[in-house]
Order: C-alpha cells, then sequence, then structure tokens
C-alpha cells in the first residue's frame, strides 16, 4: 500500500492543524494504520493507531489529538489541536500489516509515506 501525507505547516502554539493520509488501497480491517513523528536528533516515536477495535494514543498527546478514519477508501486523519513548541517534527502515516495494532515500534511498520512537516512556535 502507497501512503501519501498532506496537511502540514507552521502554526502558533496552542493552534490547531489537521493531517491527511491517503492510501492507495482500502486499508479497512486489513492493516494497523498510524502516525509517528520525528523531530531532529530523535528517535522517530508513535503518536496515535487505529484499527478495528478502536485507537490509541502516546501519552504526549492524549486529549489533545484525535487519530480518525472513515469506512471505506477514505483518508487518515489525525487532528492535532493545543499544539505545543514540543509537536514539532516531521509526521508519518504508516501501515502495519496486521489487522489490530499492537506495538508502537516503527520497526514493526511496513508502509511509509513520505512525511510532513509540522512546525510550532
Amino acid at each position: 500500500v502507497q501512503l501519501v501525507e498532506s496537511g502540514g505547516g507552521s502554526v502558533q502554539a496552542g493552534g490547531s492543524l489537521r493531517l491527511s493520509c491517503e492510501a492507495s488501497e482500502d486499508t479497512d480491517s486489513r492493516y494497523c494504520m498510524g502516525w509517528f513523528r520525528q523531530a531532529p536528533g530523535k528517535e522517530r516515536e508513535g503518536v496515535a493507531l487505529i484499527d478495528t477495535g478502536g485507537a490509541s494514543y502516546a501519552d504526549a498527546v492524549k486529549g489533545r489529538f484525535t487519530i480518525s478514519k472513515d469506512y471505506g477508501k477514505k483518508p487518515l486523519y489525525l487532528q492535532m489541536n493545543s499544539l505545543k513548541p514540543e509537536d514539532t517534527a516531521m509526521y508519518f502515516c504508516a501501515a502495519c500489516s496486521h489487522i489490530f495494532c499492537t506495538s508502537w515500534r516503527q520497526y514493526d511498520y511496513t508502509y511509509w509515506g513520505q512525511g510532513t512537516q509540522v512546525t510550532v512556535s
């Protein structure tokens, strides 16, 4: 599956952005989908995951970010509210070839988008 992200940009602290991820095929009931981010000099980290059982969030973004996807060949979204400077990173959409999300490790995700930059000042 090919993934293409969009929606990044620059925003002031406290602002909001919505990221989108378009997949080349219907991912429902086939892949665990997730959003990861990587800041300069840091490891890539999981931000939010979603599968048929629901969504999971990293502690750093709980209550501020929402991952969602409508049924069918529809985009994966990441709504980011109350953004903080520490949210600045390249954000990646990823897919794991398992129906359920069982891992936050980037190495367990096979398919990746090219990334979209989010800068919070």
